[in-house]
């Protein structure tokens, strides 16, 4: 028979910055097509059409929306592949 140990959870104050997943952020622009916007969000990010419209509509009214989050590095590949499709996006930590 084990003996019981008791799990203790971090209090969030104790989460470093490295801790937090970094965002991939799509900003509003004057070139790219809303439909447009909303094809590259359903072909990168395999979001439903829903889902895409959504965020497209946050980027066209907000001027701005977080596509994607997770590792620096994977966001920083998604970031890229936003910049090749000729979308406006940079990435930051969460906050």
């Amino acid at each position: 028979m084990s003996t019981p140990v008791e799990r203790v959870e971090p209090v969030a104050a104790e989460f470093t910055a490295e801790d937090k997943p970094w965002q991939a952020i799509v900003w509003n622009d004057p070139v790219n097509l809303m439909s447009y916007v909303t094809y590259v969000f359903q072909k990168l990010f395999g979001y439903s059409r829903e889902q895409a419209t959504k965020l497209m509509l946050d980027v066209h009214h907000k001027g701005r929306a977080i596509v994607s989050s997770g590792s620096k590095e994977k966001v920083e590949g998604d970031v890229a592949k936003l910049h090749a499709a000729g979308l406006w996006a940079t990435m930051q930590h969460e906050s």
